[in-house]
């Protein structure tokens, strides 16, 4: 970040948190999951995991090489997918070749939740 882009730096009265900052960068989201996938250096493609997870009918909310590479010259990579359930889009990045290390999705809607969901199904299905 540049000088004149740091807010604490311009207003010294205002100090920004460390957890402030990481909640600016990654907003809780409800609908989704985490992936941690490796991969060697060479075949790391942005747009081509982006690829993986877009056949799925998932987006990516965030991605992030990870200071967690190996010795044999792997990427670790972190990624947020707009889905509760990471198993579709684990799948379809190992199809492209990336090996998932650890998948992590959201705990289940809570049984009111899902009710609330159930019934706006009904009621739009006119039943």
């Amino acid at each position: 970040m540049l000088r004149k882009d740091d807010i604490s730096v311009q207003n010294p009265a205002i100090t920004v948190s460390p957890e402030a900052r990481l909640g600016h960068l990654f907003p809780l989201v409800e609908e989704s999951s985490t992936l941690l996938l490796a991969c060697r250096r060479g075949d790391y493609s942005a747009s081509r995991i982006a690829r993986a997870v877009e056949d799925c009918d998932a987006h990516i909310l965030n991605l992030n090489v990870t200071a967690d590479s190996e010795a044999d010259s792997r990427i670790i990579a972190e990624l947020r997918v707009s889905h509760r359930n990471p198993e579709s889009v684990s799948r379809s990045l190992e199809r492209y070749g990336y090996e998932v290390i650890d998948a992590e999705g959201s705990p289940l809607a809570d049984d009111s939740l899902m009710r609330d969901r159930y019934d706006e199904l009904m009621r739009y299905l006119g039943l």
